[in-house]
C-alpha cells in the first residue's frame, strides 16, 4: 500500500523559516503530481502547491514568493520551504500523491499522508 510520510511541522515564530518533506515509498514521487495541502479546524482543505513531474511548482496565492516546494525522485522526497512565516500560517499540512498537474483541488489526489502539525506563534 502506498504511504505517504510528512515530516517537520513544529512551533515556530512569526518571521521564521521551516521545512517540510514528504517521503513515500517505492516509486509513488517519481511516478506522481506530489501536493502539499494545509487545513486547519473548521475550514476546508486548503491548497498550498503542487509539484508536477518535471520539477515544474505550481502555487496557492497565499504561497506565492514566500514558499517553495521541490522534488528529489532519487530520495523518494518532496520538500515544502516555508519562509517568512506567519500565525496565518498555522495548520496541519498534508502531502498527496495524483495524476494532474498543476491542480491543486484536494479531489483530485487519491492518496494523503497524516499531516504534520505547524504552529507560527510568538
Amino acid at each position: 500500500q502506498v504511504q505517504l510520510v510528512e515530516s517537520g511541522g513544529g512551533l515556530v515564530q512569526p518571521g521564521d523559516s521551516l521545512t517540510l518533506a514528504c517521503t513515500a515509498s517505492g516509486s509513488t514521487v517519481r511516478d506522481n503530481v506530489i501536493a502539499w495541502f494545509r487545513q486547519t479546524p473548521g475550514r476546508e482543505r486548503e491548497g498550498v502547491a503542487s509539484v508536477c513531474l518535471g520539477g515544474r511548482a505550481y502555487y496557492g496565492d497565499f504561497a506565492k514568493g514566500r514558499f517553495t516546494a521541490s522534488r528529489d525522485n532519487a530520495k523518494g522526497t518532496v520538500s515544502l520551504e516555508m519562509n517568512s512565516l506567519e500565525p496565518e500560517d498555522t495548520a496541519v499540512y498534508y502531502c498527496a500523491a495524483g495524476s494532474t498537474c498543476g491542480v491543486l483541488e484536494p479531489l483530485q489526489y487519491s492518496t494523503w499522508g497524516r499531516g504534520t502539525q505547524v504552529t507560527v506563534s510568538s
